[in-house]
């Protein structure tokens, strides 16, 4: 699923190079200021023609983003800078008609007067964002004040400070990242200073967690059964019977396919801890939003709160949880991606833990090596069983043949013995016509009387020579 593992994974975006996009009226779009940043990263502002509100042009400018790449901008909260009257999103997007390209960005709206507004956008690479964003929003605070705010105020602002931003639902910019590539290289993902990467991770899954109760868990997979499938409605009587103890059905997850990926992913969790003997999560889901998934697939972004049973208190959770096609069988696949934050903490790292998410990188070549060697055990001892299995089933075969054979041989000359018998009894014998290769059964006389009148056209039948079918 490399389309839904890159989900958030982002790259940069030109949104103002389409006036058409941007203009409600006729006339040509003002023409806009582009820096590129020489850390990595661009910077794009002027004036958003045809829009007189802030949330209108940032409205317009979504769209466009969305119109041109044909994937729709995952935005934040909305929140105001501190000192001005400019609003400010951060949002992920995929150039899903440029070869999938990944970018992480912030807009920021001002209205400058009434009936005109400008805007800025600062973007780059998802995996360098943390680290480019304050340097690019220094630079371009530097040229372009929000909403006429003193420019070494609101340079001082990108400066990275928790005090950047006002209080109340606002995200403070992403804290600066660094690369943690896994020891099999199977993935990837950037995380903020003082972040360990989880014992266990691996085969393409990465659990991380912060030094102050932040977590992240990254491709995380669920193998379940359809429990609307009759051969698993069949196997979940068999397990109630008590069948199939110490087998791998006996410690499968079994829930219907389909319905409320939110409520599927909470009861799928439940179920895999509870099996594992882990203490299970208190998941309250605040807000479900389909995502557009690759191929058969089917993907929301899941919002609320998550409580572990550690009594240390509930934290923000976002995941993404995608779920593949069902078997015939009845056997599917899904996968989730989740962050989780202390509430106290969400405002402040909300855009961090985006940041987070949008930097996982996965390398399937390596993953699928791994499973491949992981299995090849299990294979080949499926092989070696299949072909005992084969051996045996044939030596029983040939031993079964045998035994039949020996059977309707046996039956055979009770059923020629006793039709021989029979004949006997009502003086009946059978002759061969050596000229037409036929036997004829007739009464004693008859059969006497064609032999003596042509011995080498007519001969008797003894019993054991008898035809199945036609003479007995």
């Amino acid at each position: 699923m490399p389309l839904i593992r890159k989900r958030f994974y982002i790259h940069f975006v030109t949104f103002l190079l389409l006036p058409t996009c941007l203009a409600t009226s006729a006339s040509a779009q003002t023409p806009l200021k582009t820096i590129n940043n020489p850390g990595g990263g661009q910077i794009v502002y002027g004036t958003v023609d045809g829009q007189s509100t802030e949330p209108a042009a940032m409205g317009a400018i979504l769209r466009s983003l969305h119109n041109q790449y044909g994937d729709r901008p995952e935005v934040g909260r909305v929140f105001r800078y501190k000192g001005t009257n400019s609003f400010a999103v951060f949002f992920t997007l995929v150039k899903r008609n440029q070869g999938n390209a990944q970018i992480a960005g912030l807009l920021i709206a001002s209205r400058v007067s009434a009936g005109h507004v400008e805007a800025a956008l600062v973007t780059d690479d998802a995996a360098r964002f943390g680290t480019t964003i304050n340097p690019m929003l220094k630079t371009l605070f530097g040229e372009w004040p929000p909403d006429g705010a003193n420019s070494a105020s609101a340079g001082s602002a990108a400066g990275g400070s928790t005090n950047a931003l006002s209080s109340g639902n606002v995200s403070a910019p992403v804290a600066p990242l660094h690369q943690c590539v896994l020891p099999d290289r199977s993935a990837a993902v950037s995380l903020p200073d003082g972040w360990q990467v989880s014992q266990g991770s691996g085969g393409g899954t990465i659990s991380a967690t912060g030094p102050n109760g932040e977590a992240v868990n990254l491709d995380s997979p669920f193998l379940a059964w359809d429990t609307r499938n009759p051969h698993v409605q069949q196997t979940m009587r068999l397990l109630q019977q008590g069948g199939l103890r110490n087998s791998s059905y006996a410690k499968a997850l079994y829930y219907p396919y389909g319905g409320d990926l939110g409520k599927m992913l909470v009861e799928l969790n439940r179920m895999k801890r509870q099996t594992a003997g882990l203490p299970v999560p208190n998941i309250q889901i605040s807000s479900e939003t389909p995502l557009p998934g690759a191929g058969p697939q089917h993907c929301a972004r899941v919002a609320g709160q998550i409580e572990p049973a550690d009594g240390k208190g509930p934290s923000e959770m976002v995941a993404v949880y995608c779920v593949g096609p069902v078997s015939p069988m009845g056997q599917y696949g899904s996968q989730v991606y989740v962050t989780a934050v202390p509430i106290a903490l969400a405002d402040k790292e909300r855009a961090t833990m985006g940041a987070i998410l949008a930097s996982f990188t996965l390398d399937m070549n390596v993953v699928n090596a791994e499973a491949g060697a992981l299995a090849k055990p299990a294979i080949d001892a499926i092989h070696e069983i299949g072909r005992r299995a084969a051996a045996q089933a044939d030596a029983a075969h040939a031993a079964n043949d045998a035994h039949n054979t020996a059977v309707e041989k046996h039956w055979d000359s009770i059923d020629r013995q006793g039709q021989g018998f029979s004949n006997y009894l009502l003086d009946q014998t059978v002759i061969q016509d050596n000229t037409t290769g036929t036997h004829r059964t007739l009464w004693n006389k008859a059969a006497d009387d064609m032999v003596a009148h042509d011995p080498q056209r007519y001969q008797y039948v003894d019993v054991p020579n008898y035809w199945k079918g036609v003479d007995y």
